[in-house]
């Protein structure tokens, strides 16, 4: 029998690296959208060396761009960037299939004994660790986008804008506006296409609406499709669009439940929209699980293959350029905010501090890998509640 080509060899052993990777992250990764970005960044740029910083920054706008969950996003357009479009979808399930695991035993455990098992003691320790690796992404990031005095003076902007509340999407599409305006390169048709896009997004926020109706899967899986389709923003955004479909419309669930979907996805590694998966198990067991886990991840994917074969085409555009540049550094500036409040939150006591300090001093000096951390904060996490 003739041996596989290098080729098929190669590419098999591409596609089995990013399995493992996304998978370990799936696991590990607590924290948040911005600690995922910063686990991925200290993952496949200091350490594979996949991508550059500039490329990271690139794929991580474009995620912003799109609907949906934003570190699930970029797992994919990583994925596809190093192992072709097997290297999509397989970065994408490994990402999600560990967390909404997880997040079906804590449901299992809900519905079996009417409460969720304790995790204060590992977020306890993990939170301050969290701190330590998104502050080593932001700077490593920070020194690739803000190339220019005007981008610097962005970003200072950007941040103000954050902290006085305004919302995501403005400060975010603001951007990219002023610096298409500040370096004057704006072309009707360009700025069109790429308009056109980002509005082709969001106009589905206008469509398929689901009418009341008695349980079912199908019913399931188009209201999550609809929310993964549309939903900007952060994990806050998501609980109003939660709240409205499944608690006043559809009446599947009450207050005391929707929230306690919510705080599983915030305490368990992996992207937050696996309180999807949570809610799927409540309402439908093990199917409702699939049904709801997949309907509100399928639309990421479908974005993602989109807008990826839009990317590079982006690149070479001055108008997509400087809209890109904008977004990548309101990107930054959003995810410093959210780093600053996590950490009022992560550092409540002297062993917190210490956990923070002693991760920071390990990642700059060492290099540690940031898995080990949030591990070993884990363990830390358990102990100390534990006395």
């Amino acid at each position: 029998m003739d041996k596989p080509s290098t080729d098929a060899t190669d590419s098999r052993r591409e596609i089995g690296a990013v399995a493992l990777l996304f998978l370990k992250l799936g696991t590990i990764a607590f924290g948040g959208p911005a600690a995922h970005i910063a686990m991925m960044e200290d993952e496949v740029v200091r350490r594979r060396g996949w991508l550059t910083h500039e490329e990271f920054l690139d794929y991580l706008g474009a995620t912003n761009l799109i609907p949906g969950p934003n570190s699930t996003e970029l797992a994919i357009h990583i994925g596809r960037e190093r192992a072709g479009w097997p290297g999509l979808l397989v970065a994408g399930a490994c990402f999600i299939l560990p967390a909404a695991c997880i997040v079906a035993a804590f449901a299992w455990a809900y519905v079996r004994f009417g409460a969720l098992p304790a995790a204060v003691g590992i977020l306890y320790g993990v939170k301050p660790v969290v701190i330590a690796v998104v502050v080593q992404a932001l700077l490593g990031l920070g020194r690739a986008a803000l190339k220019t005095r005007g981008l610097i003076a962005l970003g200072v902007a950007a941040t103000a804008a954050a902290i006085a509340g305004v919302n995501e999407l403005a400060i975010l599409f603001g951007a990219g506006a002023l610096m298409v305006a500040a370096r004057g390169v704006g072309r009707r048709s360009e700025a069109n296409g790429i308009g056109g896009f980002v509005a082709a997004s969001m106009t589905a926020q206008t469509t398929a609406p689901v009418l009341a109706t008695p349980f079912g899967l199908w019913p399931l899986l188009t209201v999550f499709l609809k929310i993964g389709s549309v939903l900007f923003g952060s994990g806050y955004v998501l609980l109003a669009f939660l709240r409205a479909d499944f608690v006043e419309r559809l009446h599947w669930l009450t207050e005391r439940q929707l929230l306690d979907a919510v705080a599983v996805g915030q305490v368990t590694p992996g992207p937050v929209f696996t309180t999807a998966t949570f809610i799927g198990y409540v309402l439908g067991g093990a199917p409702g699980a699939v049904v709801a886990t997949i309907g509100i991840f399928l639309p990421a994917f479908v974005f993602v293959a989109l807008s990826g074969v839009v990317l590079p085409r982006i690149r070479h555009s001055p108008v997509a350029r400087a809209v890109l540049d904008g977004v990548n550094v309101a990107s930054l500036a959003l995810m410093a905010v959210v780093t600053a409040q996590l950490a009022r939150a992560a550092v409540v006591d002297w062993t917190t501090a210490a956990c923070a300090l002693i991760a920071a001093v390990l990642l700059f000096r060492w290099k540690v890998n940031s898995a080990w951390l949030v591990l070993a904060g884990a363990a830390i996490g358990v102990v100390a509640s534990a006395r």
